[in-house]
């Protein structure tokens, strides 16, 4: 009989009053291969990550314009949000973008800023690359693991 993981009841009381004051609509947090994660609608643990999706031919955009309903994540250059939070394309209003699409980007460069209970969050580019999609607009918000821009 395998090893069932311990369910922390009151660690999930805890974060579901969290989600509440914030407004959040999920959270997430590991301890090794153990993953606890609470979200509007139902609570789940998993052992190990899912399995990455194969990477599919997908058309270049010319646009900043956003793609709804696009799900990239297992796109090698795709660049996933790692929160729950409102995304800013720019350093502040009135500001150019930090990156538009054609870019060329090096690995660190920042892409853009995710803003989540009041702290900016900087999400630099994973991989060297040009940025062939933006799928996010400015003052979006995004949930964990969407997918905000692509790099090739």
């Amino acid at each position: 009989m395998a090893n069932k993981p311990t369910v922390d009841k009151e660690l999930i009381r805890d974060l579901a009053t969290l989600m509440d004051e914030t407004g959040l609509t999920e959270i997430e947090l590991g301890d090794g291969p153990t993953r606890l994660r609470v979200a509007r609608g139902g609570v789940s643990m998993m052992a190990a990550p899912p399995p990455m999706a194969a990477a599919q031919a997908i058309p270049v955009m010319g646009t900043n314009e956003p793609t709804a309903g696009s799900d990239l994540s297992g796109l090698p250059g795709a660049v996933n949000s790692p929160m729950v939070g409102t995304v800013y394309v720019a350093p502040e209003p009135g500001l150019p973008a930090f990156v538009k699409v054609g870019d060329v980007v090096t690995a660190g460069q920042t892409l853009l800023i995710i803003e989540a209970m009041k702290t900016m969050n900087t999400i630099p580019a994973p991989i060297n690359g040009k940025v062939s999609q933006i799928l996010i607009g400015d003052g979006t918000p995004v949930e964990f693991g969407e997918t905000l821009i692509v790099i090739e």
